[in-house]
């Protein structure tokens, strides 16, 4: 019985492991981390602006946020052209 154990165990780890997996590549396509990324990108060019007294920082700030946020966007139906030329 001790193969048997073995095989059930090594299922078990590829089962946990492929769960893991799920959840990081849903964690990176999620809304949530899109927005996080963006706030974040935002806070840092605005208080950079702030800082050397640039015109306009806080609409300036957003430039840079909504392009990152434009890109994810782009990006799923860019992969499945890519992926159908692939084919």
């Amino acid at each position: 019985m001790g193969e048997l154990e073995e095989i059930r165990s090594e299922i078990s780890k590829i089962h946990e492991r492929n769960r893991r997996v799920e959840n990081d590549k849903a964690w990176e396509m999620s809304f949530t981390r899109r927005i996080v990324i963006a706030f974040g990108t935002y806070l840092t060019i605005t208080i950079f602006l702030l800082m050397i007294g640039a015109s306009y920082p806080y609409l300036a700030g957003l430039v840079p946020a909504l392009a990152y946020i434009l890109s994810t966007l782009t990006m799923p139906p860019l992969k499945e052209w890519w992926a159908g030329k692939r084919r």
